[in-house]
């Protein structure tokens, strides 16, 4: 039983060959594609809508040099997004509960932004690690914690994209089974854990925006440390 729980967050495969790639490029057949026309249906104006707010909510705290990031971690932000959502579908794989692809999404971008602090500003990217007026006596200790607290970040938000998710989707399996046991022997208890799994599924949609919105906002606040 507590194997099947957890079968859900295994990359499905078919004639053996892992089809965690097709998950995450499906995502891009949801986007709007360019086209000629002047008017477009209701819900590309929609999505470009929700794009063109995604973007400036994440570039309002970023200076001019920080705008030539604004097509990567707004396409991180849909992709994300997308990902999250369609993961809360029935018999559906949701490839940002694995922490090896988080990971290999936060640790390049992370690298990135440090690059760019130590090419453009290295004096202000390094004084990050000494706090001003620190005491003699504390200055190891605490350049050693300031870079443990820096090389820790994208480890974090691998981390916290991982477990909020899969979390998630442990309770909503966890109670979706105990609603289909109740459900014979007390109907009443089984009504109200359907009940609680529908509050709880809204929750989910709830917290999978949420988590792609915080992975893609950190980026762009460690982005603006650096620039």
């Amino acid at each position: 039983m507590n194997l099947s729980f957890f079968d859900q967050f295994t990359s499905p495969c078919l004639l053996g060959i892992p089809l965690i790639l097709l998950s995450m490029l499906f995502p891009a057949l949801l986007l709007p594609m360019p086209d000629n026309r002047w008017i477009t249906n209701r819900l590309s104006t929609l999505q470009l809508w929700l794009l063109h707010l995604i973007t400036k909510q994440l570039m309002m705290p970023l200076n001019k040099g920080g705008h030539k990031w604004a097509l990567i971690l707004a396409s991180l932000m849909m992709f994300l997004l997308t990902i999250n959502l369609l993961g809360l579908l029935p018999y559906t794989f949701t490839p940002t509960t694995q922490l090896s692809m988080n990971m290999a999404l936060a640790f390049p971008l992370w690298f990135a932004t440090l690059l760019t602090g130590l090419r453009n500003q290295p004096s202000t990217s390094l004084g990050h690690l000494l706090p001003e007026g620190t005491p003699t006596p504390l200055i190891p200790a605490l350049i050693m914690i300031e870079t443990t607290s820096l090389l820790i970040r994208p480890l974090a938000l691998g981390v916290r994209l991982t477990a909020n998710l899969t979390a998630g989707h442990l309770l909503i399996q966890l109670i979706s089974t105990a609603t289909t046991a109740l459900l014979p022997i007390l109907p009443t208890i089984s009504a109200l854990t359907m009940l609680i799994l529908l509050l709880l599924t809204i929750l989910e949609v709830a917290v999978a925006m949420i988590q792609a919105y915080v992975f893609v906002l950190l980026l762009s606040l460690y982005l603006q440390e650096n620039i």
